[in-house]
């Protein structure tokens, strides 16, 4: 990788942007088509520093303290753009869409126009389909600086299937306080459905540890959408007491994950509705994630009304970074989101963006010691 750029002055302009001395870019590769990609380094006044992709606009590491003050790296993912274009990659921390999650038998009507998409998860659409899914394409960087990093892609019109020119950005926001920000936007010039987040798998031992089964989870949520053996959702609302899926009080992942074996992927891949308050500047408390034995914990916020929770049940053993393997359950996942099949489920809220409208999902992942 060769390094782009370190800023050692107050600020510097590098290709029509601004970096600060809390950034730095490199290149990482050339994708198969021939682009560049570039890593860029963000690091707060703490020490805790996080490595963004331009490839899928990818949160690729976050190096956080534990209670001792030691930093490790607790985010999946890899070292080179081949991997990062290969099966190998889960979706590690890219943002998908243009509709994370599933849709039923990739299709959706809007307006009553049927729209076919790729079908890319068994019958179904997932995370904005094949070749050209947001996590798969590489966006323009709009601007560095000192805490933050934003990517805009223009998806056009019909890619991956779906109605409208689509403007996208996501700003990424590094905070002295530990706190990761992800602003989404989107506009459109044509009616189309939208849904959007970050795809990152936590290891708070450190990217790369055997298990997440020991890791400690609480979930701000009461109810959960039931689904069907292919994970789309019925259209029932159902309580989670009584069940696996309750995680109201602080819970190991390896406490129940195995009464779960009878179901999809053999591991917890649910969609939970949010408690609706108490609201922290307009945000809803989606989950907790702790590890007793380093004192690391996440706390995940959003302003959506639900959450994927996945406990990487489909991880099987790939290299990562510094050749570190990712075993099955070594990582899971918070995804603040719409709910899965939207579109499709008119009593669940809308995923509609028309034009002159502003999609907006900020999400946080804020870290700290317990």
């Amino acid at each position: 990788m060769r390094l782009l750029s370190i800023v050692m002055a107050a600020a510097c302009v590098l290709c029509g942007f601004v970096l600060s001395q809390t950034a730095f870019a490199e290149e990482l590769g050339r994708t198969s088509d021939g682009t560049m990609t570039h890593l860029y380094t963000l690091k707060n006044n703490a020490g805790m520093s996080i490595t963004l992709l331009d490839y899928g606009a990818t949160l690729v590491s976050a190096e956080v303290p534990d209670r001792d003050g030691r930093f490790a790296d607790v985010m999946l993912g890899f070292d080179n753009i081949e991997q990062y274009q290969s099966d190998d990659n889960q979706y590690f921390g890219c943002t998908t869409g243009r509709f994370a999650s599933r849709l039923a038998k990739g299709k959706f009507t809007l307006d009553g126009k049927e729209y076919i998409l790729e079908c890319n998860d068994g019958p179904n659409h997932l995370h904005g389909g094949g070749e050209r899914a947001l996590s798969k394409v590489v966006w323009s960087t709009e601007g560095v600086e000192g805490d933050s990093i934003t990517f805009r892609y223009v998806s056009p019109d019909g890619e991956e299937g779906y109605p409208g020119e689509v403007e996208v950005r996501i700003t990424y926001t590094l905070t002295n306080d530990n706190t990761i920000r992800m602003l989404h936007t989107a506009t459109t010039d044509k009616p189309t459905v939208i849904n959007l987040m970050n795809h990152a798998y936590f290891n708070l031992a450190g990217a790369g540890a055997p298990t997440i089964k020991d890791h400690l989870v609480t979930i701000y949520a009461d109810k959960y959408t039931p689904a069907d053996e292919t994970l789309i959702p019925t259209g029932d609302i159902a309580s989670v007491e009584g069940t696996p899926l309750d995680f109201r009080t602080p819970t190991t992942i390896g406490a129940r994950v195995d009464e779960l074996n009878d179901l999809p992927g053999s591991g917890y891949d649910n969609n939970y509705l949010l408690r609706e308050g108490p609201l922290v500047d307009g945000l809803r408390k989606a989950a907790k994630l702790h590890d007793p034995a380093s004192g690391r914990t996440l706390n995940v916020l959003s302003d959506h009304p639900g959450m994927q929770f996945y406990s990487g049940n489909f991880l099987f053993g790939q290299k990562g970074k510094g050749g570190k393997t990712y075993a099955h359950r070594s990582a899971c996942c918070f995804e603040p989101q719409l709910f899965p099949d939207a579109p499709n489920k008119p009593q669940f809220p809308s995923a509609v963006l028309r034009p002159g409208e502003t999609y907006k999902h900020l999400e946080v992942y804020a870290f700290t010691v317990e």
